[in-house]
């Protein structure tokens, strides 16, 4: 599940501020690959996807974990070995398009208790309101109704005009 890409930087921090204040500045479309140090050697890495220096999606193990509950994962401090790694964007698509996998992009840096870098991370961020639109519609079940017995409508009457009312199936 690691997309393929270029190992940047592999570091030990105290903090997770340090690596994000560093891809947000570069720009890094990619991910990091996030260990606990210790004394929980032992758990997970989580990796987080970044699109222009902005943290998008976080996953656990193959996907035991993903989104918030992926960044909920990490202790609250440090020390983390943190590997910074440049990809494309098409390299982290199968992250990026599992809803379940996208994190709020300052949640990571509030964790890290650096709210001013957490405030220009939700800034960059792309704008989702489109995709929240979208969404909305999908939800409204009283929408989708009323958009299906519009077109049902639609088809009946058609039907009716090509002299195909016989060929509709009333189901």
């Amino acid at each position: 599940m690691t997309p393929e890409g270029t190992l940047v930087a592999s570091r030990v921090v105290e903090s997770l501020a340090t690596p994000l204040e560093t891809c947000f500045a570069d720009r890094l479309t990619g991910y990091l690959r996030v260990e606990p140090g210790m004394p929980v050697a032992d758990a997970d890495p989580v990796l987080v996807t970044l699109d222009d220096g902005v943290p998008t999606a976080a996953v656990v193990r193959e996907g035991d974990l993903t989104g918030a509950d992926a960044v909920a994962a990490l202790p609250d401090t440090g020390p983390f070995r943190v590997e910074r790694t440049r990809t494309s964007v098409e390299a982290l698509a199968a992250l990026h398009d599992r809803p379940a996998c996208h994190v709020d992009p300052g949640a990571l840096a509030e964790r890290a208790d650096a709210p001013a870098l957490a405030a220009r991370l939700r800034e960059r961020a792309p704008d989702d309101s489109e995709a929240d639109s979208v969404a909305a519609f999908l939800d409204d079940s009283d929408q989708i109704a009323a958009l299906k017995a519009e077109a049902r409508a639609e088809a009946t009457a058609q039907a009716d005009e090509w002299g195909l009312s016989d060929q509709l199936d009333s189901g």
